[in-house]
């Protein structure tokens, strides 16, 4: 997510920290180099010269002449700067004093409408709410039976019908459908297009009419650049939107209409889509994508997946294990695949701070294999191997290797990972170090 501008600003920023104090000169450089950055990250020009001389004129202020750090404060300002920019403060879903709260999801076809819908509806249902999905997409053929099977496969209701019914019918029964299952939010997949002509805009005109909703979100995909943010303000100016969902922000490097959007069309960004699973899906913050911006991670979201994946009886069994020093290597095989279950591995590291820049220099999937690689050589183990690690041999280890598809040497370095990791449980006992991940979490 937004790779390039990250690396091009910790530059800027490293070049400005070896220097001492700062000259009026040195700042302009340092932000003709940002504006770049911005530039070639796609980010709409008003919004790169409004951000660029809000950040100067702060610069060249007190707060950073007389700082000891003056870098550093440069660093704090654009920080400060970028959050105004994505808006502020969170914006959340507004509910309505009378249930079921309506969500209207409006967008071009290709936009990732139909997936969101379910995404929201378990990021919904994960809160603790009953959502309701609706198919009223009536024009693109695998639409209605999409939502149908994903509903299906998350547990989620879906209201549907045969695709000759106008929206409008669909979504007035729909909204009895609710009632009737005491729904608390009803979430609907809209009709969209190719591209915004005054047919769909007619149709979604009526829909709204009908739902009243409380919530009219546009499903824009990222990746689509200066045209997401036309498409914003056009959408805005049709159906009055109250928020907007930002997709396939894994799959941009460049990714400006993130930065572009709010401060153009003056609507919030409420969510973003960050993977193509159903849970791949996200609050959006203005601080932790800053953060993220700025290669200072974003550990309040990686604290968040931390919390939804680790079970919490199953933390406390563990914990017992490495106070008695049972800790085994089936153990260590289910921390692995809790900590995969929170995601991808490049995006964990991301949100580390200062370790970000580092895994930009590894080869693009080298964690996932390290991991699968570890995995592999634990499976490869008996039962008796992975309770006591210490009867390993030669000649285990190298049935192990070509039971795992790796080599004798990797069964040894993970062998003796282990039992430095072991060292240093031994060790948290006694010092009350945190004794499992979900420890490290609190």
């Amino acid at each position: 997510m937004l790779e390039i501008l990250s690396d091009r600003l910790g530059k800027v920023f490293r070049l400005l920290s070896s220097k001492g104090k700062l000259g009026e000169k040195d700042i302009d450089e340092a932000l003709r180099q940002v504006r770049l950055a911005l530039l070639e990250a796609d980010v709409n020009f008003k919004v790169v010269k409004n951000f660029t001389t809000r950040v100067r004129e702060r610069s060249l202020g007190a707060e950073v002449q007389q700082s000891l750090t003056p870098a550093q404060q440069i660093i704090k300002i654009v920080n400060e700067e970028l959050i105004a920019t994505l808006g502020g403060e969170q914006s959340r879903l507004t509910p309505s004093p009378r249930l079921p709260s309506v969500v209207m999801l409006v967008g071009l076809q290709g936009s990732g409408k139909t997936t969101t819908a379910a995404k929201l509806a378990l990021h919904l249902k994960h809160s603790g709410q009953r959502p309701l999905l609706v198919a009223a997409d009536n024009r693109r053929p695998a639409a209605i039976e999409q939502l149908v099977i994903l509903g299906k496969q998350l547990d989620i209701p879906v209201y549907s019908e045969a695709s000759d019914t106008p929206s409008r019918d669909i979504c007035a029964h729909a909204l009895a459908r609710a009632k009737a299952l005491a729904a608390t939010w009803v979430i609907v997949d809209t009709a969209g297009r190719l591209h915004i002509d005054e047919a769909m805009m007619a149709e979604l005109t009526q829909v709204k009419r009908e739902l009243e909703p409380d919530e009219t979100l546009l499903v824009v995909d990222a990746m689509t650049g200066q045209d997401a943010v036309r498409m914003a303000e056009e959408f805005h100016s049709r159906v009055n939107l109250t928020g907007l969902i930002l997709t396939k922000m894994d799959g941009d490097a460049r990714g400006g209409a993130a930065l572009s959007i709010r401060w153009v069309s003056g609507v919030p960004i409420k969510f973003i889509g960050i993977g193509e699973k159903t849970d791949a899906f996200e609050p959006f913050h203005p601080d932790r994508l800053a953060s993220r911006i700025l290669g200072m991670g974003d550990v309040l979201t990686f604290i968040e997946k931390a919390e939804t994946t680790f079970d919490e009886q199953q933390a406390k069994e563990l914990q017992k294990k490495v106070q008695t020093a049972s800790f085994d290597l089936s153990d260590f095989l289910s921390q692995l695949r809790a900590v995969k279950k929170m995601g991808p591995v490049a995006q964990l590291v991301e949100m580390l701070p200062g370790v970000s820049q580092l895994a930009r220099r590894l080869p693009e999937g080298t964690e996932e294999k390290h991991l699968e690689k570890v995995e592999a050589i634990i499976l490869s183990m008996t039962l008796e191997e992975r309770r006591d690690p210490g009867i390993i041999g030669g000649s285990r280890r190298r049935r192990i290797a070509r039971g795992s598809g790796t080599t004798a040497q990797d069964v040894n370095q993970l062998l003796s990972q282990f039992h430095q990791m072991q060292k240093l449980m031994k060790i948290g006992v006694k010092g009350k170090l945190p004794r499992n991940l979900m420890g490290m979490f609190r």
